[in-house]
């Protein structure tokens, strides 16, 4: 079995059966054959993947889950307009095909698309089957593949359709970053980014001086930073699973990005893209009600910028576009729409009292 760069566990309330999970980073992960057969045993297995990432890493897995194994594959088209509910009836399809059963282990092999794809299909199939994510873009490992939000996008919103069930493991080889495109690393860092400003400034402050180490995918700066990114996650998720309260903040930014995504067409920003633009404008307007600096908005805009990450929402999405797109989001309550906020960095906070002035205004800076 491969020795971890770092090793860190999920925990969860317990209600009855211990629902806690290993995060494994390390180098050679996606080969490691004793961790699969220690996760497994002799489970049937349904690997789902899309046609991007399966010739680059589906024989490796498909290896080091050993011969012996019964293995369905399924190998979807890559995208994010593949998030939808016929995607989840492919992998359904599939698995009553080959007479799966409840033993079964559903394992996603791709970026957030595909965990979420998977870790919806696995909720469903025969009411609720064990899987394991085996993320291998920077977004899904720093946040996708953590916590048990799964789920499809619906034309009239993105991931209205979902469950929360948590993986088995989650399985982070570094190595799979290596062929990852530039614009897919960037939007990885947005979110990296985000776990800064709103937990923890000592980080924030710690990959601005590591920027350049970032950028050229410096393989221990990169462990660092994913171990970190996750041990917060981890942190909020064991003290609210189902965005009760505390979860919400791991929005930062986000809604303001889904109506970007939702309005432009999903998959034409990325979601990190359209994550750093959001965050940029929930900054200012934190600026603007005075809780932190106009400095720390510019400060923010710069570093994203270090990545090519767009800062300027689309030309396009008036105030008006904005509200309109946001007021069928998810995470609206009571017919109002809640944003997260900064108190200051490293301090985030729920607000539902986000005027259209004050998006007018963060639209016209």
């Amino acid at each position: 079995m491969s020795n971890p760069i770092y090793s860190l566990q999920v925990d969860l309330p317990c209600s009855g059966i211990d629902r806690s999970y290993p995060i494994i980073i390390g180098h050679g992960v996606l080969s490691d054959s004793e961790r699969f057969a220690a996760l497994l045993g002799d489970s049937p297995v349904v690997l789902v993947s899309n046609d991007t990432v399966a010739p680059l890493y589906m024989s490796r897995v498909r290896d080091a889950l050993g011969q012996g194994r019964k293995v369905t594959e399924v190998i979807l088209p890559d995208g994010e307009d593949q998030k939808h509910l016929m995607s989840a009836d492919q992998i359904w399809q599939k698995a009553l095909e080959y007479h799966h059963e409840r033993r079964s282990v559903f394992i996603a092999l791709g970026g957030g698309v595909i965990g979420d794809l998977t870790g919806y299909s696995a909720a469903c199939f025969l009411r609720g089957v064990d899987f394991i994510q085996l993320p291998t873009t920077l977004l899904a490992q720093v946040d996708s593949s953590v916590g048990g939000k799964t789920g499809v996008n619906h034309p009239l919103g993105k991931n209205m359709i979902g469950a929360f069930h948590q993986p088995r493991a989650v399985l982070i080889d570094l190595d799979s970053l290596q062929t990852l495109p530039d614009r897919e690393f960037a939007a990885g860092i947005a979110e990296i980014i985000k776990y800064g400003c709103i937990w923890d400034p000592d980080f924030y402050h710690w990959l601005l001086e590591h920027s350049d180490a970032l950028l050229t995918r410096n393989n221990e700066v990169l462990a660092e930073a994913i171990q970190r990114s996750c041990a917060i996650k981890a942190d909020v998720v064991a003290q609210d699973e189902r965005e009760g309260g505390l979860r919400a903040i791991l929005n930062f930014g986000h809604t303001f990005a889904h109506a970007i995504e939702h309005v432009m067409g999903y998959g034409v920003w990325l979601h990190g893209e359209a994550v750093a633009c959001g965050m940029v404008m929930a900054a200012q307007i934190s600026a603007t009600r005075g809780h932190v600096s106009e400095e720390m908005v510019i400060g923010l805009k710069r570093f994203l910028e270090t990545f090519g990450l767009p800062v300027e929402p689309p030309s396009t999405m008036s105030a008006e576009v904005f509200l309109d797109a946001m007021a069928g989001d998810k995470k609206v309550v009571r017919g109002k729409i809640r944003y997260v906020l900064l108190e200051k960095l490293g301090d985030a906070c729920l607000v539902d009292n986000v005027t259209i002035d004050e998006i007018a205004q963060t639209l016209a800076k």
